[in-house]
């Protein structure tokens, strides 16, 4: 665990609060933080810690990081995640889709988790066929 990562967690369990930086996702760097916080309240069962970045994550997908942050919620069982993950995928337009199909994380994606694309197809065709 990265020690800015260690000092974010210890903050949270001494403040029940993100440090500043956390709460705004104002750069990638931030992004990650969260990302990090969750994978580490998901390894030491902090519940109140995984839903508070589950919700700092929903809140600030795109097409650049919804395919990344898709299997993040399917490693860590962040049910939440990783329904607002498929449904905004599923609510992309063609161009948004191609946006998101043409990111790295989308062909990690293919490779780590192929049933998460299954996932997300046959999301997108039951939305298409309603």
């Amino acid at each position: 665990m990265q020690p800015a990562v260690f000092r974010a967690l210890l903050h949270f369990i001494y403040t029940d609060s993100l440090p500043h930086g956390a709460r705004d996702l104002e750069g990638d760097e931030d992004i990650e933080m969260v990302r990090l916080l969750l994978v580490a309240a998901d390894r030491y069962a902090m519940d109140r810690l995984k839903m508070v970045c589950q919700s700092i994550l929903c809140r600030d997908l795109n097409a650049d990081t919804v395919a990344t942050t898709l299997a993040l919620a399917d490693q860590h069982n962040c049910h939440k995640l990783k329904d607002a993950c498929l449904e905004f995928i599923e609510r992309s337009d063609d161009n948004a889709m191609d946006g998101v199909v043409a990111t790295q994380g989308f062909k990690d994606l293919k490779v780590t988790c192929p049933s998460l694309i299954v996932d997300v197809l046959e999301n997108r065709r039951k939305l298409r066929k309603a």
